[in-house]
């Protein structure tokens, strides 16, 4: 599996894990704006854009700043805050996400109200978590 592929899917378990009673996905078809959000809220995992890398040539490696978006969807804007300050203390208890990256950070959210089917009063942001890794392919 690639190390893209890889913390992806690191991110993807560790909003899982911090967010336990919200619905959590990305990486598949699944991830359409939601029609109706869970109680517990929603978190849309995005592939976002590696970038081009910056690269080593001794010994070859290519060293990636990884954005990837994460959408995140509340019932009101202190569940939300509280969403947001879980992501970040358990972003901030492995940076390295189990050794994935060299550094993962996440970047200032962007609050909105959000529609959806089944509550009027949805707030939502977007965020960006920027993961730094290196790779010894360009594919990998």
């Amino acid at each position: 599996m690639s190390r893209r592929l890889e913390v992806l899917r690191a991110i993807l378990a560790l909003a899982k894990a911090t967010l336990p009673g919200a619905e959590v996905v990305g990486l598949d078809d699944h991830e359409d704006l939601p029609t109706r959000v869970r109680t517990g809220g929603r978190i849309v995992v995005r592939a976002g854009d590696p970038g081009d890398p910056e690269i080593d040539l001794s010994p070859l490696a290519y060293n990636w700043t990884h954005r990837i978006p994460l959408e995140v969807t509340m019932a009101d804007e202190d569940a939300l805050d509280g969403a947001l300050m879980a992501l970040d203390a358990a972003i901030a208890a492995d940076r390295q996400l189990g050794g994935l990256c060299d550094w993962i950070e996440p970047e200032a959210p962007s609050t909105q109200n959000v529609r959806a089917d089944n509550a009027p009063g949805l707030r939502g942001t977007l965020l960006s978590l920027v993961a730094s890794y290196v790779t010894d392919t360009p594919l990998t």
